[in-house]
């Protein structure tokens, strides 16, 4: 089996390289190709690869090149994880929005918007090159904003399914609040991407106990905390909103927290200085604990999960992704990508019956996805026009004034990724 991660010189990579190293009798995988033009980063996590796999024992060869055509070509799946303009775009996104009073965020808001109209044209490039070369390979998409982009990728024709790693993580941290196995956790998760709730925590599979209630009785101050909203906003709404939630719930307070501390995306520049310096230590045979806080946490095993359901010998399993709604939420379009759990296997993802959403949150839902819709549309055929409505739209602008102020900001700082503007 051969796998291409298109992206390969993400500093995330060693923890994708971990999974598969560890969970090679899941996924057992013959080449690993990773792909990405920063040929001197791309050597330095090439060679950490390849000392992982060894280290674990893995029978499998990494090799690396900086060509596309070449690195996906037999590939059986081919996982995106790229983000074009590199952090310099993503300190931009988390800056600008904030002259305008509205959140900085690489994939909420205004921000998020600009990731997109990079990204889809790029991604849709890469996944016709895959088409042509094998049209049989499934495309894996971790590349933010996930919804928009899986969408664009659906929309034209191509085997793709969406990942994020907020759902796995819960799963995890309820798993051990609750000291059971991660596997005996099935979370009722429903929503978007980043715009999601867990409507309940059942023991076994999607018919077994609701634990929630209990959870959150015995350990709500913990998960209040990790989400950094307050606890009664959790007793209140009954449900574990996901971390971004907080940019709607308490938007004005992020707000005022991004005017008075550095960036996400310095820390993270900062951060990927100092991995990149470990990486290239030739002694360096695991991931190192710093790449915990780069984020992405158990991204790996999502991964591995993902492609070998996908690429499987027949058999499914279940598990939370990005795909098409086909009437799951009956208030959206059946193209709509929302994120729930669906049922994996190699013809792809068929999403399970979900409870039935309060008004409260199928209103968001609806809100924002009209948003993607008008985001997706602006990528797609580009207009100042175009981007200034999906601005409008989204809930967390709205209003006339600050759609302008952003729109004439969003193309003075994408200028050089959008040939258009």
């Amino acid at each position: 089996m051969k796998l291409a991660v298109v992206g390969g010189g993400s500093t995330y990579t060693p923890e994708l390289i971990d999974g598969f190293a560890r969970l090679r009798d899941t996924l057992p995988v013959g080449e690993l190709v990773l792909i990405d033009p920063a040929t001197e980063r791309l050597e330095l996590i090439g060679g950490l690869a390849r000392r992982i796999f060894a280290r674990q024992g893995h029978p499998g060869r990494v090799t690396t090149t900086s060509d596309l055509d070449a690195g996906i070509a037999g590939a059986d799946a081919v996982l995106l994880q790229l983000r074009v303009g590199g952090q310099a775009a993503r300190l931009r996104d988390e800056t600008w929005p904030l002259e305008c009073g509205c959140v900085g965020q690489e994939t909420t808001g205004a921000g998020g918007l600009a990731k997109a109209l990079r990204t889809v044209p790029v991604v849709l490039d890469i996944a016709e090159r895959v088409r042509r070369t094998n049209p049989d390979a499934w495309i894996i998409d971790f590349t933010n904003p996930v919804g928009i982009v899986t969408r664009a990728l659906l929309q034209a024709g191509h085997k793709a399914v969406g990942l994020c790693n907020v759902a796995i993580g819960l799963q995890r941290k309820f798993a051990a609040l609750l000291d059971l196995a991660p596997a005996d956790i099935h979370l009722d998760h429903v929503g978007l991407n980043h715009l999601t709730w867990e409507l309940g925590v059942r023991r076994g599979g999607p018919d077994g106990e609701d634990l929630l209630p209990g959870l959150l009785a015995a350990h709500g101050e913990t998960v209040a905390g990790d989400l950094r909203l307050p606890r009664a906003v959790l007793d209140r709404l009954g449900v574990v909103p996901s971390y971004y939630l907080r940019y709607f719930y308490a938007h004005d307070e992020v707000v005022r927290e991004l005017g008075t501390k550095p960036s996400r995306a310095s820390e993270v520049a900062a951060m990927e200085r100092e991995l990149l310096a470990l990486y290239g230590n030739p002694a360096l045979d695991e991931k190192p604990a710093l790449l915990a806080k780069r984020g992405g946490a158990f991204y790996s095993e999502a991964a591995v999960d993902l492609a070998a359901s996908l690429l499987g010998d027949g058999g499914s399993a279940v598990q939370v992704v990005n795909t098409y709604n086909n009437g799951t939420l009956p208030f959206l379009p059946d193209d709509a990508v929302i994120e729930v759990p669906a049922r994996v296997g190699g013809s792809g993802a068929v999403p399970l019956a979900v409870p039935r959403l309060d008004p409260l949150f199928s209103g968001l839902i609806a809100h924002v996805s009209a948003y993607e819709d008008l985001a997706l549309d602006a990528a797609l055929r580009g207009g100042r026009e175009r981007v200034f409505t999906a601005l409008l739209a989204h809930p967390l602008i709205g209003q006339f004034d600050l759609a302008e102020g952003l729109t004439d900001r969003l193309l003075a700082h994408n200028k050089e990724h959008l040939p258009w503007a």
